[in-house]
């Protein structure tokens, strides 16, 4: 772990946004329970352990390598290539990750430094691993820039199912690499998009996980 990355979690192993449907689920399993509804009981199982799958949310520790820029979501690598960054407006080396349901949903920062804009915007609800969601889909946008100046911008995209993009930082706040900057509920992606020239140490098809898996060098380091 660099010096840099985010050492301290405010909501070891469960997301926040998860509780309440945890508390929920549990509840009504004891409810059942203790009412001897057994059909219900069986269905309240199963819905608890999806629901404590889906919103656990571990501490990861990330690359020795301090110069790395870390993935910000767990899940499928789908894209990478040169695309025009929607918050910069330029030419970028863009790099997408799909989560699906049995994915960790919380999102990190990829790099130490300040948020500079965020940006939200509604839309559809598109499959997350389809290219139109990028442009179409309900959307959370995030420029990162680091002490040297650099700039990447994060985009959280609301896929399917998923009905809430969690947003925890606003401009002017400071993030270590690795710290929770968001959220996504079910199936869903993030768009990374970089310096154009910058060095991907992933491929298309990798399963990757946030802050522990190094996506990319910046240009030149």
């Amino acid at each position: 772990m660099a010096s840099t990355d985010t050492k301290d979690y405010m909501h070891p192993f469960f997301a926040k946004e998860g509780w309440p449907f945890i508390g929920l689920s549990i509840g009504t399993l004891f409810f059942s329970l203790f009412f001897g509804l057994q059909e219900l009981a069986l269905v309240s199982v199963l819905i608890s352990l999806f629901i404590l799958q889906f919103f656990r949310d571990p501490k990861r520790t990330g690359p020795s390598d301090g110069a790395a820029i870390t993935s910000p979501a767990d899940g499928r690598v789908i894209f990478i290539g040169k695309e025009t960054d929607p918050l910069q407006n330029s030419e970028a080396l863009k790099i997408s990750v799909f989560m699906n349901v049995f994915n960790v949903h919380s999102n990190r920062s990829p790099i130490e430094g300040t948020v500079e804009i965020t940006d939200y915007s509604s839309g559809k609800f598109f499959n997350a691993d389809l290219d139109k969601a990028s442009e179409f889909n309900e959307k959370n946008s995030i420029l990162f820039v680091d002490k040297n100046g650099r700039k990447l911008t994060c985009i959280q995209i609301a896929g399917l199912v998923a009905r809430r993009i969690c947003c925890y930082v606003q401009p002017g706040d400071v993030v270590q690499r690795g710290s929770r900057f968001g959220f996504i509920r079910f199936g869903s992606r993030v768009d990374v998009y970089l310096p154009k020239n910058s060095k991907p140490l992933v491929t298309v098809g990798d399963k990757i996980s946030a802050h522990s898996t190094a996506l990319a060098h910046w240009p030149n380091s």
